[in-house]
């Protein structure tokens, strides 16, 4: 009998959001359910994250700073390379037209903050990978 254990690595996730209490309150939830979690607190410095990190999923919040989240949205689905990871909105935005919107530009889902747990995030992070596996 070997005693060899095999971990596998933890599942890489992009957050993006500008508020740092919301940052680092959802980055401490998922780290603690075993996934390695980069954040961007901007648009421009998600763009360059997702390219070096290669997130299996990214948490996008649409109203930051220097780049818009929606802009985001479109440009990594316009992007052979980044068009295939999940991205899940995560805004205060919701209204349903902002949801068809994002929906329609390729998210997967589209949570609102003032509507959701840290607990409830983490099973939406659970499920939308589990999805992809």
């Amino acid at each position: 009998m070997s005693d060899n254990v095999t971990s596998t690595p933890a599942r890489r996730i992009l957050l993006v959001e500008d508020d740092h209490f919301l940052r680092k309150a959802a980055q401490t939830s998922l780290t603690r359910h075993g996934y390695h979690v980069v954040t961007a607190a901007d648009g421009e410095e998600a763009l360059r994250l997702v390219r070096t990190e290669k997130p299996e999923l990214i948490l996008l919040d649409l109203i930051m700073p220097k780049i818009q989240g929606f802009e985001v949205l479109r440009t990594l689905k316009a992007d052979a390379e980044t068009a295939a990871i999940p991205v899940i909105v995560l805004s205060n935005l919701g209204q349903d037209h902002d949801r068809e919107a994002t929906l329609a530009a390729g998210a997967i889902a589209h949570l609102v903050k003032a509507n959701i747990s840290l607990v409830e995030l983490v099973a939406e992070v659970d499920r939308a990978l589990a999805a992809r596996a």
